[in-house]
């Protein structure tokens, strides 16, 4: 044998490698029906009898050694034979009993089973034995356990230190201090030389130690983790249906069922509730591995879920007496009270906690708009603990804390969580979710928790994620490796101390708690209603803003329709007044005529402009792909004149592009601007004047040149802007937003060609009718640029490209 072997193995070890075969197949362990293994440890025995009629069912082979009567001789006969018809009685009553009391069914939780004295009267006079008997369907089971010496069990001598023990649970104020007095005191209880309180890693996961008292010599296994594979899946569901299970002796010989399969299943009987059960052999062989002669195992549930184990092992052969089972599972049931009232109360101070932030973040929710939930201080991430949040509404993203992962916002489509609403799904194992392994999710971006709470089935969510947090764990073993090679070929590993093995657990957030979830919820309660609130609330502002817009475009073409006519009227009056007193009036009265004429046709021209800016917002567009070389060939027909006026010489530098627009608008567009870059121009004796009118690339959705655009492209894509650039007096940059409103004008009416100062606001309005961006720039031409004139003005706007021009 190798020397690191055999540094591994006791000398019971080695011995019981030896006896058993070369292969050791895991996958079989964990196919085991160990419910349906057909034996029962040889100390005891078992009759099994149709409740009906009493009639022997099944029977152990060993019933001769231990009832007095061969197997043959009670198959078949009625059970009254041996125990009599008043303890046949008592057997029915007691089972009966333990039904009408409420206990679970198996497939509900832990099961029971009475336990009654009888007699057996025998050649060498009356024997007497402790039975239990568990109902299975329509049979009785009787598990025949011989009186041990020393006379009847007194529970009132067991009661004081069941009590004491009892007394010092209720005073653990956490878990592993209610665990570290319980394995004390099942120790002083039982006599086992070791007792450990087990806890597992979720319903599939390893399990640690987390107390352990142990006698003087045996290696510590305090806070040791044990691979998921030592409890394999049907013996974690026989735990959860069975409160206490006992092997008296690893060595035991185990006593068949005759006959081994019944007749109506072709199975062996099931002994799911059995305490006499037999034990695989892969078990048994564990437990020699690990140098362990006897055991005993106490369920310790939650919620009805297998929570952990009280685990206790004896160096050599120890039978417990029914009565010390039944003190053994009365702890093991207080003890789970116990867990829950200790883990529920934690819970509550948690969640109370965690109530307390929700209030403060929803204080500062029910005034903002969703993006301030995001933002730096609402608090919303820190609320459960984690590195980030991500809200998706729609189209939108919205991120708070740390930088988003790159992977996230796909994961909810990518793990079918469609989620009933307001429902809170987590996961603080992430990639073992979605099949990955830890480096594979890290390579991809994908965090290692993950809590999602949707708002509807639209795909709106708002989620937490946290980042992977390794964790260092001590094994009993390679979790990796549960079997090793020793002389016997692969068995599986000796546990203990000797063997630690130290390995990091990758893939794994911290774990979210029972009532971060709960908070989760309950904010979603509030999200929503506080959303619905808003969305009723948008909805009123639209339906009035529309309304208001109406009412006000209504009014702009009434008053410009209807002021039009008297407008007329006084400047007509006017007119005739000087054609038919002309020669009467003296000077003045004909100057001050002529200026109620003036202004009379002023206004009109105003009404005129008012008229057609609040069409712009009633008449419908004709969106078509369109040449904007030949729109622009259209503008030059009414503003070409205005520029050879004003000796300004238009610049076409490249073809300009096909876009989505009304023609006539965009005709519009670019009159009113060829026509300020006229009015507009540099004066004279400064150079030659332009305008150049081309396409650029910029930075969507449409920042301008400055602020990245220039004919660049960005992370958020580009889109074309067309510019209409000149060298002409240029606007001051804290005047560029006035000159976009209705009527302002940064000269008097009388200079610079005159105008009601209506123009820009007509472009931008038709600009973002398209749904595109305006903007100016001023100055245009660079101090050093080779083209005269002045700072120049170069004014901005996007359109909708038809997809045939999009790059």
């Amino acid at each position: 044998m190798p020397d690191d072997v055999q540094g591994w193995l006791t000398p019971r070890a080695v011995a019981a490698e030896a006896g058993v075969s070369q292969e050791f197949d895991l996958s079989q362990c964990v196919r085991e029906p160990i419910h349906l293994l057909g034996g029962v440890q040889s100390y005891g025995a078992l009759i099994a009898a149709r409740w009906d009629d009493a009639a022997v069912d099944t029977v152990s082979e060993n019933a001769a050694e231990v009832l007095g009567r061969a197997a043959g001789e009670l198959l078949g006969r009625p059970v009254t034979e041996l125990i009599g018809d008043e303890q046949w009685a008592q057997a029915r009553e007691s089972a009966e009993a333990v039904t009408d009391s409420g206990a679970a069914a198996p497939q509900e939780g832990p099961a029971s089973s009475g336990v009654l004295p009888l007699t057996l009267e025998g050649e060498g006079g009356p024997r007497l034995f402790d039975v239990t008997v568990p109902r299975n369907g329509d049979l009785l089971v009787l598990e025949f356990e011989p009186r041990a010496e020393g006379g009847p069990f007194v529970f009132q001598n067991f009661y004081p230190r069941v009590r004491r023990a009892l007394q010092k649970l209720q005073g653990a104020t956490d878990v592993t201090e209610c665990c570290a007095a319980a394995v004390r005191e099942i120790r002083t209880l039982t006599g086992y030389d070791r007792v450990v309180a087990y806890r597992f890693d979720g319903r599939d996961g390893p399990g640690q130690v987390i107390a352990e008292d142990r006698s003087e010599g045996r290696e510590p296994w305090l806070d040791l983790w044990f691979p998921a594979s030592d409890i394999p899946p049907q013996a974690r569901r026989l735990y959860a249906r069975n409160w206490i299970r006992v092997i008296g002796d690893v060595d035991d010989r185990t006593a068949g069922l005759v006959p081994e399969r019944r007749a109506d299943t072709g199975e062996p009987l099931d002994l799911s509730a059995s305490v006499l059960r037999t034990v695989s052999g892969y078990h048994l062989e564990y437990l020699r591995n690990i140098g362990v002669a006897s055991s005993m195992s106490v369920s310790l549930l939650h919620e009805g879920d297998l929570w952990g184990l009280i685990a206790c092992h004896g160096d050599e052969p120890r039978r417990l007496s029914p009565e010390v089972r039944a003190a053994c599972e009365f702890f093991g049931i207080a003890l789970s009270l116990q867990l829950a009232a200790v883990a529920g109360r934690e819970e509550a101070d948690e969640l109370a906690r965690s109530r307390r932030a929700l209030a403060s973040v929803l204080a500062r929710l029910t005034s903002g708009a969703p993006e301030d939930w995001m933002r730096p201080g609402s608090g919303l991430v820190e609320l459960l603990d984690a590195d980030g949040a991500v809200l998706l509404r729609g189209t939108e993203t919205l991120t708070a804390g740390a930088p988003l992962p790159d992977a996230l916002p796909g994961l909810p489509a990518r793990l079918a969580q469609d989620g009933s609403v307001g429902g809170v799904w987590s996961s603080d194992r992430l990639p073992e979710v979605l099949g990955l392994e830890p480096e594979e999710a890290e390579a991809e971006g994908i965090p290692a928790g993950l809590l999602l709470l949707p708002f509807n089935r639209d795909g709106d969510l708002l989620a937490w994620w946290r980042r992977e947090q390794p964790a260092p764990r001590e094994w009993a073993a390679d979790p990796s490796r549960p079997v090793r090679t020793g002389p016997g070929g692969e068995r599986l590993t000796p546990r203990g101390s000797a063997a630690v093995y130290r390995a990091t657990v990758r893939g794994r957030s911290a774990p979210w708690s029972p009532a971060q979830r709960a908070v989760a919820g309950e904010l979603w309660r509030e999200v929503s209603g506080l959303l619905t609130r808003q969305v009723v609330a948008l909805e009123a502002r639209n339906t009035e803003l529309a309304r208001t817009n109406e009412d006000l475009d209504s009014f702009a073409h009434a008053a410009a329709h209807d002021l039009k006519e008297p407008l007329r009227g006084i400047s007509n009056a006017a007119a005739f007044i000087v054609e038919d007193a002309g020669t009467v009036l003296d000077a003045t009265s004909l100057r001050r005529l002529t200026t109620v004429r003036r202004l009379a046709e002023r206004m009109d021209g105003l009404l005129d402009s008012l008229l057609h800016f609040s069409r712009l917002g009633q008449v419908g567009l004709e969106r078509e792909a369109l040449s904007v070389d030949e729109v622009l060939d259209d503008a030059l027909v009414v503003a070409g004149g205005r520029l050879a006026e004003q000796g300004v010489t238009l610049v076409r530098p490249a073809a300009l592009p096909r876009l989505r627009a009304d023609r006539e608008r965009l005709r519009e567009v670019l009159e009113n601007l060829l026509v300020n870059a006229a009015k507009y121009a540099a004066d004279e004796g400064a150079g030659e004047r332009r305008v150049w009118v081309e396409a650029v690339r910029v930075a969507a959705p449409g920042r301008a040149p400055e602020e990245g655009g220039g004919g660049g492209g960005s992370d958020g894509g580009t889109v074309t802007a067309l510019v209409v650039r000149d060298n002409g007096i240029g606007i001051p940059p804290g005047q560029q937003e006035d000159v976009l409103q209705l009527f302002r004008r940064l000269h008097r009416r009388d200079e610079r060609g005159g105008g009601s100062g209506v123009g820009l606001a007509v472009v931008k309005r038709i600009v973002e009718r398209h749904g595109g961006r305006l903007w100016l720039e001023s100055p245009a031409v660079a101090p050093d640029a080779d083209c005269g004139g002045g700072p120049g003005t170069a004014v901005w706007f996007t359109l909708e490209e038809p997809p045939e021009a999009r790059p």
